[in-house]
């Protein structure tokens, strides 16, 4: 595993670690909002191992990248991250986009000037969500303000919210999601990340819808079938946009689909990567 930097938009500095041949087909694996880059760790390691040049980078404001010194956390902020990181690429990059990731990976994909990619995979996001899901996200990423007393409170608080996992007995990996500010710990995310300058769930779907309409790259969804963002009717909603889309749902999966599980995910993005680079 290798660390790289890139250079965003009005200069800040996005941390993404980097594995696989340097010659080999790129891809972007973007996380979602409140995750960090190491939501990836096993997805970069698969993919590299099939010879592609896996990158994993840290959003704004997230892990080891630049906090926005204006607090700039809007979409077109996002986006303009991504065209920078993109046009660095040697070659076309696929783009594998979670939650957030995957809303600024077709929002790019929707503009006129919009870079060249190979392929764009959305995990459990749509351009129509389902609205009591994002308030039920919105909540957890609002909460404890005041931090955690310990690793094992953030698991609690983890375990509450995403009940379609079992609380692991040992919580440690969870510490690298935290940071310590005097004796508390915090969520690894800048707290202006859920600020006035921020996406607001809803507000970005015509821009998402017309986004889809105008995709002519292979698309794939994948939908955690336990998801309550990505429901049925916003799988179907996203089909009738994009009819040519290939479509996979992950059993037992909820709106985390990479850690709910992780092998079944692997599985389906690889097999789609694989078809599209004519290597299946």
């Amino acid at each position: 595993m290798r660390k790289r930097r890139f250079v965003g938009l009005k200069g800040v500095t996005l941390v993404a670690d980097e594995a696989g041949p340097e010659a080999g087909a790129p891809i972007l694996l973007l996380h979602g909002g409140g995750q960090t880059r190491r939501s990836w760790k096993n997805a970069v390691t698969r993919l590299a191992a099939e010879g592609y040049l896996v990158i994993a980078p840290d959003t704004r404001g997230h892990g080891e990248s630049d906090w926005a010194g204006d607090a700039d956390y809007t979409l077109e902020a996002l986006v303009g991250d991504l065209r920078a990181m993109v046009n660095t690429l040697p070659a076309k990059p696929a783009l594998v986009g979670a939650s957030l990731g995957g809303i600024t990976a077709l929002s790019l994909l929707g503009e006129h000037d919009a870079p060249d990619v190979r392929a764009l995979v959305l995990v459990d996001t749509a351009p129509r969500i389902d609205m009591e899901g994002a308030k039920k996200i919105t909540a957890f990423m609002s909460a404890n303000a005041n931090g955690f007393a310990s690793v094992e409170d953030a698991a609690d608080s983890v375990a509450a919210y995403n009940t379609n996992r079992s609380r692991p007995k040992d919580v440690s990996g969870l510490r690298r999601n935290l940071r310590e500010v005097d004796g508390r710990l915090y969520w690894h995310w800048d707290p202006a990340f859920m600020g006035t300058k921020r996406i607001e769930a809803g507000v970005s779907r015509p821009r998402l819808e017309s986004a889809a309409k105008r995709l002519d790259v292979p698309t794939l969804l994948v939908r955690g079938a336990l998801s309550d963002l990505v429901g049925d009717e916003q799988v179907d909603h996203f089909r009738s946009l994009m009819p040519q889309a290939s479509f996979v749902d992950v059993a037992g999966a909820g709106h985390m689909v990479a850690g709910d599980h992780n092998d079944a995910f692997n599985d389906a993005i690889l097999a789609f990567l694989l078809r599209v680079d004519g290597r299946a």
